[in-house]
């Protein structure tokens, strides 16, 4: 054994029982150690002193469960510890630097000082002494066979076991167990259950287990590393290669790098446009940019997004435009029955145009229930002029963004949907529908409504600036055509840079017609069967229309077509041979139940049917009024009523009251009825001002008990009796002709409204027109001859 050794083995002979402890809270510490200890001064240094004034270098380190040594308790403690030396004392900025010695394990039997400085009486524990057993000896080769193994994994041990190796002999287990203990990475508590295992076969076991946990860690580190090593180095190969490559095909003229190819590029498409001079100065700029850059860094890549979008955009591309009006007539007739009066208004749109020899600066609204045909009629219109057509919808935008752009400093910047949209169609003269822009919204991200005035203003839209591009870009050549289902969203200033047509929608006839030459054949071309197959004659189709599509467009009429088709395509699969014919007796085998029934024909006293106009078309409204109870005086009012046509009812009644003795009314009527007055449906919202009179007239038959006859009316009443003009005429007209009533009352002021509906759809209906309501009243108990259309 070495001097060293001999000095450990004796050590409790000299050692004092009542010694000054250091937690320490890393890790525990073994007998034959040399360890440097790092400590705040402000809290360590009056044990130091103490131990200091007492005489002696020897300090008790204990390790504490706590994770810091300065917060810990003695309940937090081990009880095993490892006496040490102090051999050097160092502070440096607050820090206490000691060198310890570490000497014999101890057990505290009491603490004297609970608080620091700590101070305990212990007991040391003696080393195992004698002939070592084969076991033991077997152990210390397996310890060292597991270290030398580890030694090529971690360079690092080396230095820690030629310490070990000067000062002790590999034949002393005891001391090898310890040191090996210290090599591994193993946690506190497992490598204090060692400090605490006195015997020397237990102990070794537990140290090998150590060892053989470290060592297939190590291994397992080692092989991550080398499989990221031979990726890298594969790469390094690669990248290098690559790199002579390039060199050797530059020497040979065979090719250029990356960042040449794309300035040429980027030149070759500039020369095939007509850039504005602002633009050209813009993209001088960035190539010069782009040829300082590196092609792996992230500017590089923004610049060449950059110069990317300004070159593929249709600098002074323009299509040449079909100035035809016998082409764009034959087009429009072709894609589309009836609307005569609107295609009529566009011929009118592109007639300027080609007097102009030009249509530019043109904005379109076309406005209209679900259905009816709006975006296949922008479909025609950009093909009538030879125009390529873009649509995207603005329903539900919320960032005007999206309209102008993002900034190039954002990441993930793009342009709008506006220079997409050119960069897409090619041509700066492109035909672009903004489809649903009364859906347009607004939030904390902007206006789109607002952003679009821009783009759709004549004055503006010449030197519109998107702002990625950050340049001005001329989008005066676009046709735009907008679509919306009601004008009443759509901000003011916005609308007012439109030319409004309105589509009101289909009659029956009209429908017929559709379903026989559009859909029909289309849903059976499209289940890949032939012309023939299905068979539809013209009552079943009336049916359909009225009974499952009577809404004012046709799409849900193509839906019920198509839900024909599949099942008589199933009936096909499964034997039935073609024709398959749709009968009156096996449509519901088809369809189901009837989806609209006959509008019950609500009739006596106090009953009159209205006129209504909605977002889905015209509809017609039943209005009753009923005497509830005399008890008291009041009038009620259900069927959500919205505000307004809340005010209608109180001027209706207010009217009716006040004039009761020249209609002939009992005086004594109002004085002591409660009246009801109930619009049904009352699950569906309803407002508007055109309900005055229909309220009057049913107040009116309610008071003289006399049923009005069967005639719809529409018009908004003052107090003094005046019938004021009201929207959507042809809409109301085409919701009577639906349900059969052939006779009408209009406010005399809409009698223009009436002129400009197609005589075929005014066919067969009288009108009758009102000024004030005393030309009302003659018109609802008996035949009207005044004022008839």
């Amino acid at each position: 054994m070495t001097e060293e050794s001999q000095l450990l083995a004796r050590a409790d002979e000299v050692l004092p029982n009542i010694i000054y402890l250091l937690p320490i809270a890393a890790r525990p510490f073994f007998p034959g150690q040399g360890v440097p200890l790092l400590m705040d001064a402000r809290h360590w240094a009056p044990t130091l002193k103490a131990i200091r004034e007492s005489n002696s270098d020897l300090i008790g380190l204990v390790l504490t469960a706590d994770d810091e040594a300065e917060k810990t308790t003695t309940k937090a403690m081990y009880r095993v510890g490892t006496v040490g030396r102090i051999h050097k004392v160092h502070e440096v900025d607050g820090q206490l630097q000691v060198l310890v010695e570490c000497l014999q394990r101890f057990r505290i039997e009491k603490y004297i000082s609970a608080n620091p400085p700590y101070i305990a009486r212990v007991d040391y524990l003696r080393e195992p002494s004698g002939k070592l057993t084969k076991d033991i000896k077997a152990y210390a080769l397996a310890i060292v066979n597991t270290i030398k193994e580890l030694l090529p994994l971690n360079p690092l041990l080396q230095e820690e076991l030629r310490f070990f190796l000067d000062r002790f002999g590999p034949e002393n287990p005891s001391l090898l167990a310890d040191f090996a203990t210290g090599l591994t990475s193993a946690s506190k508590q497992e490598q204090q259950e060692v400090l605490e295992t006195v015997e020397l076969l237990p102990r070794m076991e537990k140290v090998l287990a150590l060892l053989s946990k470290e060592l297939d860690l190590a291994r397992s580190q080692q092989k991550i590393r080398d499989t990221v090593e031979e990726h890298m180095d594969a790469q390094q190969r690669e990248f290098f290669l690559r790199e002579q490559l390039k060199v050797i095909q530059q020497e040979l003229g065979i090719s250029k790098d990356d960042r040449t190819a794309d300035i040429d590029k980027y030149r070759e498409r500039m020369a095939k446009l007509d850039l504005s001079e602002e633009a050209k100065e813009r993209v001088e700029e960035e190539l010069d940019k782009l040829s300082i850059l590196e092609p792996s860094s992230a500017e590089y890549n923004v610049t060449r997004s950059y110069l990317d979008w300004i070159t593929q955009l249709p600098w002074g591309i323009e299509s040449d435009d079909n100035l035809d009006l016998a082409h764009a007539r034959k087009v429009l007739d072709r894609d589309h029955f009836g609307l005569e009066d609107v295609k009529a208004r566009i011929l009118e749109f592109l007639a300027l145009g080609i007097q102009r020899g030009e249509i530019k600066g043109s904005m379109i609204l076309l406005v209209g229930p679900p259905g009816v045909g709006k975006t296949s009629i922008g479909k025609s219109v950009a093909e009538a002029m030879n125009r390529k057509f873009y649509r995207f919808s603005l329903g539900g935008m919320r960032d005007e963004a999206e309209i102008k752009g993002h900034r190039r400093t954002y990441v993930g910047a793009m342009p709008g949907k506006f220079i997409q949209a050119l960069k897409t169609a090619g041509t700066q003269n492109p035909a672009i529908m903004l489809d649903e822009i009364d859906k347009i919204g607004a939030s904390f991200q902007g206006d789109p409504a607002s952003a679009l005035l821009e783009v759709l203003d004549p004055e503006q839209n010449a030197e519109f600036l998107d702002h990625y591009l950050d340049l001005r870009f001329d989008l005066s050549e676009t046709l735009f055509i907008c679509t919306a289902n009601q004008l009443d969203t759509i901000p003011g200033p916005l609308l007012d840079r439109m030319e409004v047509i309105q589509l009101s929608g289909y009659i029956t006839e009209d429908k017929l017609q559709i379903a026989r030459r559009f859909l029909l054949p289309k849903q059976i071309k499209s289940a890949g069967l032939k012309r023939g197959q299905i068979k539809i004659n013209t009552p079943v189709m009336r049916r359909i229309i009225q009974d499952y599509a009577r809404d004012a467009g046709v799409r849900r009429l193509d839906k019920q077509l198509a839900k024909i088709v599949r099942k008589a395509v199933v009936k096909m699969l499964e034997g039935a041979k073609p024709p398959i014919e749709i009968t009156q007796d096996n449509l519901k085998d088809y369809l189901g139940p009837a989806v609209f029934s006959d509008e019950r024909k609500l009739s006596g006293p106090g009953v009159v049917t209205g006129l209504a106009w909605t977002s889905m078309g015209g509809a017609t409204l039943s209005i009753e009024a009923v005497h509830t109870h005399s008890f008291t005086r009041g009038f009620k009012l259900t069927g959500q009523l919205g505000d307004v046509m809340k005010e209608s009812a109180e001027i209706a009644y207010g009217f009716v009251v006040s004039h009761a003795e020249q209609f002939g009314i009992a005086p004594e009527f109002f004085e002591k009825s409660f009246i009801h007055l109930h619009v049904p449906a009352g699950a569906t919202p309803k407002d508007g001002p055109s309900a005055g009179v229909t309220m009057a007239s049913a107040l009116l038959s309610l008071a003289l008990n006399k049923p009005v006859r069967n005639i719809a009316m529409t018009g908004e009443l003052t107090l003094t009796g005046e019938v004021f003009p009201v929207g959507g005429i042809r809409e109301k007209v085409i919701a009577a002709r639906r349900v059969g009533i052939r006779e009408l009352i209009l406010p005399a002021d809409n009698k223009g409204d009436w002129e400009e509906i197609p005589a075929h759809i005014r066919k067969g209906i009288r009108v009758h027109f009102a000024t004030t309501y005393s030309d009302v009243l003659p018109l609802l108990f008996s035949k009207g001859r005044k004022r008839g259309a």
